[in-house]
């Protein structure tokens, strides 16, 4: 069986250190990898590792700062 964490909303905005509603802003925009148990969210942290690795792949090929540390800094 596999062992991946998986984090609440809160627990998410705690890792990235960032407010819910940013995270709720990254979810609106359909940027973050996630799932519904019932009405409330939840993410698998090998997703997030995976997500965050991707965007600073693609955005550190064109320079400057990311679309990640942008939108995170939008909150």
């Amino acid at each position: 069986m596999d062992s991946a964490r998986v984090m609440t909303l809160n627990e998410l905005a705690d890792f990235l250190r960032v407010h819910p509603s940013t995270i709720y802003r990254l979810l609106k925009r359909g940027g973050l990898p996630a799932f519904k148990v019932g009405s409330d969210w939840r993410f698998n942290s090998e997703s997030i590792d995976r997500w965050l690795i991707e965007r600073e792949q693609t955005e550190g090929k064109r320079g400057g700062p990311s679309r990640v540390d942008n939108q995170l800094a939008d909150d």
